[in-house]
C-alpha cells in the first residue's frame, strides 16, 4: 500500500510539475509576444539570432548543470515549485537545505522530499508577499533603504545566509567540504574578474569537486 501512495504521489507531482512548467514557459513568452504584437515591433532575424547566440549557450548550460545538481537536493517537488519562481541557489535550496536539517532527514528520503516541498513552498509564498508590500510601499521606505547606514547589511546578506548554512554542513562533513572549499577561496582570491554574478556555475562545479572529493575518500577509507 506504501510503494502504491507514493507511485500515486511521485505521478501527481510530475503531472502537476510539468503542467506548471508549460504554463510559466508560456507566460514568459506571452510578455514580449504580446508587447510586439501591439506596437508592431518585432526584432530582425540577424540581430536576434546574434544575441541568442551570445546567451543561450550559457543559460542552457547552467539550467542544465542546475537541474543534475539542484533536483537530488530538493526531490521531484520541491524542483518543480524552484525551477517555477526562480532564484534556487539563493533563496531556494538554503531553505529546503535548512528545514530538512532541521528535522534531521536527509536529501532523497521520502521525508526529505515532503519538507523539502513544503518548505519552498512556503518560501515562494512569502517572498511574493514580502514583494508586494515592498512595492506597494517602495516610495515610502526608498530613502531608508539606500541609506549609508544600511547598505553594508544589504550587502553581506548572501553571504551571512550561505555563511550560517555552510557552518552547519562543513561542521558534519568537514573532510568532503574541504576539497571545494579550497578549490572556491583560491579560484575567488586569483581571479581577475568579479565571480560574484557566476554562482549559477560555480555552485553546480562545487557539488561535482564535492562529490569527486568524496569518492577518492570513500576509496581510501577515510570517511
Amino acid at each position: 500500500m506504501k510503494k502504491k501512495t507514493i507511485r500515486s504521489y511521485d505521478d501527481q507531482i510530475h503531472f502537476s510539475g510539468r503542467l506548471w512548467m508549460l504554463g510559466a514557459l508560456v507566460l514568459f513568452t506571452m510578455l514580449p509576444l504580446t508587447i510586439s504584437v501591439l506596437y508592431d515591433a518585432w526584432p530582425s532575424a540577424g540581430p536576434f539570432f546574434k544575441a541568442l547566440a551570445g546567451v543561450a549557450p550559457i543559460f542552457w548550460t547552467v539550467g542544465l548543470i542546475e537541474i543534475i545538481t539542484y533536483t537530488p537536493m530538493l526531490g521531484s517537488a520541491g524542483s518543480y515549485l524552484s525551477f517555477v519562481t526562480g532564484n534556487i541557489s539563493n533563496l531556494k535550496a538554503p531553505v529546503a537545505l535548512n528545514a530538512m536539517n532541521s528535522e534531521n532527514v536527509k536529501p532523497g528520503t521520502d521525508e526529505g522530499e515532503v519538507i523539502s516541498a513544503i518548505s519552498i513552498a512556503v518560501s515562494s509564498l512569502v517572498t511574493i508577499v514580502i514583494i508586494a508590500i515592498g512595492v506597494l510601499g517602495l516610495s515610502a521606505i526608498r530613502p531608508l533603504l539606500e541609506s549609508e547606514t544600511l547598505k553594508p547589511a544589504f550587502a553581506n546578506i548572501l553571504p551571512a545566509l550561505f555563511g550560517g548554512l555552510g557552518v552547519v554542513y562543513v561542521s558534519k562533513n568537514w573532510k568532503i567540504a574541504l576539497a571545494p572549499l579550497i578549490f572556491m577561496l583560491i579560484l575567488f582570491i586569483v581571479s581577475p574578474i568579479d565571480l560574484s554574478g557566476y554562482v549559477g556555475i560555480l555552485v553546480p562545479v562545487g557539488a561535482i569537486i564535492a562529490i569527486v572529493s568524496a569518492r577518492i575518500l570513500y576509496k581510501k577509507n577515510k570517511i
